[in-house]
This record gives C-alpha cells, sequence and structure tokens, in this order.
C-alpha cells in the first residue's frame, strides 16, 4: 500500500502485517521470500511428530488491512500499519468507514493491543468475487509480532460471526497438489481462479519438563503457495487500460460503506 499523503501515522508503530514465506514453485513477486526446505516438508510432506498441527484455508486476493485496539479506540489499519482513513486509495477509506459502522463486532473480539488482521475484498485486485458474503474475512488474531493459535483465534471471533478463510485442511502435512484440487471451488466467490493456499503450522511445545511435561499450543510459522499464473493486480486502476475500481460489493458502495453485516 502506498504511504499516505498527508498526516502519516503508524498507531502500532510497526506493520500490520508482515511477509509470509513461500512454498517451493510458488509465484513470487518483488520483496517475496522463500521458506526453509524443512519448513516446506513439515507443512507439505511429513510433520515432526504428534506434536505438530497443520492448518491449510484458502488464499484470498484483496487487500490486507486490521484494526487494533489501543487504549480503548479502534485503528482501522492498511498493511504498513498506516491509518486506513489517511489512505490514498478510496477501498481503504470505505474499510475505515465499515469498521466505525461494526465497531461493537470488533470489540467484542478485541483486548486491549490486539489487533485482527484480514483481506478486505471490496475492490477486485487480481480476482474478482461475487462475495456470498461482507467484504471483510479474518485471518489472524495478533499482539505484536505473536499470533493466536487458530483454535482460539476461530472461538473469539465466532463472538463476533465475522468470516474466516474457508478451511481445506487441518491435521498432518498436506500437500501443495492436495490444496490445489480443494481451491478448485473457492469458498468466497471468486469468478477467477483460486490464486492459492495458506498453511499454518502450529507446534504443541513442552514449556516446563519439571512438571509434568506440561505443554502448549503455539504458532510456529505460516507459508503459502501461489500459482505460477497468477498475474498480480490485473483489475486494478491503471492496469490492463483499467480506469475505474471494479468492486466486488456494490451494495456496500451503493450504501456508502455503511451497511450492516446483515445488507450486505
Amino acid at each position: 500500500m502506498a504511504q499516505p499523503a498527508t498526516h502519516p501515522k503508524k498507531p502500532l508503530g510497526i506493520k500490520n502485517y508482515g511477509s509470509i514465506a513461500h512454498l517451493p514453485n510458488s509465484r513470487m513477486g518483488e520483496g517475496d521470500h522463500k521458506c526453509h526446505e524443512g519448513q516446506a516438508r513439515i507443512a507439505t510432506l511429513k510433520t515432526r511428530d504428534k506434536h505438530d498441527r497443520v492448518i491449510v484455508q484458502e488464499k484470498l486476493d484483496g487487500s490486507n488491512v486490521g484494526v487494533a485496539l489501543i487504549n480503548g479506540v479502534l485503528c482501522p489499519l492498511g498493511r504498513s500499519g498506516y491509518l486506513a482513513a489517511d489512505s490514498p486509495y478510496e477501498q481503504h477509506w470505505r474499510f475505515a468507514q465499515w469498521v466505525f459502522s461494526q465497531q461493537d463486532r470488533f470489540l467484542a473480539v478485541l483486548q486491549e493491543g490486539d489487533r485482527l488482521c484480514g483481506e478486505w475484498l471490496l475492490q477486485a485486485h487480481g480476482t474478482r468475487y461475487d462475495l456470498p458474503h461482507e467484504p471483510f474475512v479474518a485471518f489472524d488474531l495478533m499482539r505484536g509480532s505473536k499470533r493466536t493459535t487458530y483454535s482460539e483465534f476461530s472461538e473469539r471471533v465466532s463472538k463476533a460471526d465475522f468470516v474466516l478463510p474457508r478451511l481445506l485442511h487441518e491435521g498432518s502435512a498436506f500437500g501443495v497438489d492436495a490444496a490445489l484440487n480443494a481451491i478448485a471451488l473457492s469458498g468466497h466467490g471468486a469468478l477467477d481462479t483460486v490464486e492459492g493456499a495458506v498453511w499454518r503450522v502450529e507446534r504443541n511445545e513442552l514449556i516446563n519438563p519439571g512438571k509434568g511435561g506440561e505443554r502448549r499450543w503455539v504458532v510456529d510459522y505460516l507459508v503459502k503457495y501461489v500459482r505460477p499464473d497468477k498475474v498480480d493486480g490485473c483489475y486494478l486502476p491503471g492496469i490492463n487500460g483499467n480506469t475505474e475500481p471494479l468492486w466486488n460489493a456494490q451494495r456496500l458502495i451503493a450504501q456508502g460503506g455503511e451497511s450492516a453485516k446483515s445488507s450486505i
């Protein structure tokens, strides 16, 4: 996301969300990086032992955004960590408007210092969607650089009925070919080929060997796979002769970005 033209401010002092490493043969863009071969093996071929858990979800193609609770105030953010309302892009202004129209839902999930990260699918980037749900899809609950485990994340966001990326698999390692077969039909109304999938590897780590081998689940790492033929941003203004934004959620636009969840 481009930096705001005026009054730049990063409420967290950091990015809202960092980049996820790519699996082998995944299409990489400028600034992307590959995961370690050992991480790829654990995620897609064979887990280390019974203390690994692999969660795989459909990858979404929109704008990475987040909502942080700072000093009791909701702060809608773009990926870089700047306030969405300060963005030069209309889609982010509309995200900020929508967040405050849904503030009770966000406050039901967030604790002080938390942020809910997700994909804002209002505008088409490289994939068009006939959305069967609201434009925001939550994919991570974070505090600083620490991620909440999938089970806790799912439980907390369910309190406010937020949409999550479609779950493709949970358990042992899950191969790329299996993931590609699973996304042949999108769970989010994609009108173009789904671009890929995201693997979340969690570990039931030993936290106190001296007390009966007590363990707790933590997020070890995330990796992703993007189809080699994926073209980023092909529907954005200024690309391929496009002059205007292509909106995936016309009803929300018609209502000024302030519609309630039930009316989207």
